[in-house]
């Protein structure tokens, strides 16, 4: 009798103890669930009370401190709340252009570009007749930037909107050359002459200057091409651009059979830099035109050792 008593104290304790701990956990679960609730409607009320200062003001201050990053970050914000403000838009899809274009990163790059020309169109379909133009000649140059970093193209948006921004009255030093530099990704040479010539009566600079000549030369206007080319070769300063203008210019030359004159050019180049698979390539080229295929293919197999997806190199050793 006593030893069935002294059981069933046993477990009445155990029961206690188990209804103990369940408690314990119960509690525990239930203060875990109030914290977490307390950390989600403070993060959501702090969120909006800060989106909620947020203003055009501020905006326009990040813009005027040339704080793109900032302004991206807080026009974002600003926008989930105000999607369809056309002054949001428009220093928001400023910001993407300006982050894009300072990129290294060619796929951060494109995201930037993307959110920039999604609101800048729709910043453009609700703009006042002023600010219009100024949108469209943006739109071009975020359309021209994303053709260079992109396997699609998009240089026939950006001669829309560039010429849309000339139209409508908009002046810019850089528009004449963008167009002309979007027409030549076109194909369309001679209205990228006409623009590049447009762009030089404004300001005249060595890449301009080979890139009017890379048009001529398209075109096989020879004479105006050298012309230019001499303009680079003797007054630039920019080691890279001379190299490159030269190494048109033999082409030049080959074109019009004049080998020495061409091998000399080359040999010049290489002298300078002998690492120019261009200038290998182009003697390769003179020796071909020569008959002395031994020597064209060991120029052409020098330009691959420097650089091995040269496309004419390639193109030249498998063809003889």
């Amino acid at each position: 009798m006593k030893k069935n008593k002294i059981e069933k104290t046993e477990n009445l304790n155990v029961g206690k103890k188990q209804s103990h701990i369940i408690r314990k956990i119960l509690l525990f679960f239930g203060i875990a669930v109030i914290l977490a609730a307390l950390v989600f409607f403070s993060y959501f009320f702090i969120s909006r009370h800060f989106s909620k200062k947020i203003t055009i003001n501020t905006l326009k201050e990040k813009w005027n401190e040339y704080d793109y990053l900032g302004l991206y970050e807080i026009g974002k914000t600003y926008l989930q709340e105000n999607p369809y403000n056309n002054t949001a838009l428009t220093y928001y899809s400023y910001a993407c252009f300006y982050l894009a274009v300072s990129q290294n990163d060619t796929f951060q790059a494109q995201e930037y570009l993307d959110e920039c020309i999604n609101n800048m169109r729709l910043a453009l379909y609700d703009a006042s007749k002023t600010l219009k133009p100024q949108l469209q000649y943006m739109l071009g140059k975020a359309y021209f930037y994303k053709n260079t970093i992109s396997t699609y193209y998009y240089a026939d948006l950006a001669v829309k909107y560039l010429n849309l921004a000339k139209e409508n009255g908009y002046k810019a030093d850089d528009i004449a050359e963008y167009l002309g530099l979007s027409y030549a990704a076109l194909g369309m040479t001679m209205e990228s002459i006409s623009a590049f010539t447009e762009a030089l009566l404004i300001r005249e600079s060595d890449t301009l200057l080979l890139s009017i000549a890379e048009q001529y030369y398209k075109i096989q206007e020879y004479g105006a091409s050298e012309q230019y080319l001499y303009r680079v070769i003797t007054n630039s300063e920019n080691q890279d651009i001379v190299i490159r203008s030269k190494i048109l210019l033999g082409q030049i030359y080959i074109d019009k059979e004049k080998y020495d004159d061409a091998m000399k050019l080359y040999i010049e180049i290489i002298a300078e830099n002998d690492n120019c698979a261009d200038a290998h390539y182009g003697i390769g080229l003179i020796y071909e035109k020569q008959n002395n295929l031994i020597k064209a293919r060991s120029e052409w197999r020098k330009t691959l050792k420097i650089q091995v997806n040269h496309q004419g190199a390639l193109k030249k050793l498998s063809d003889n």
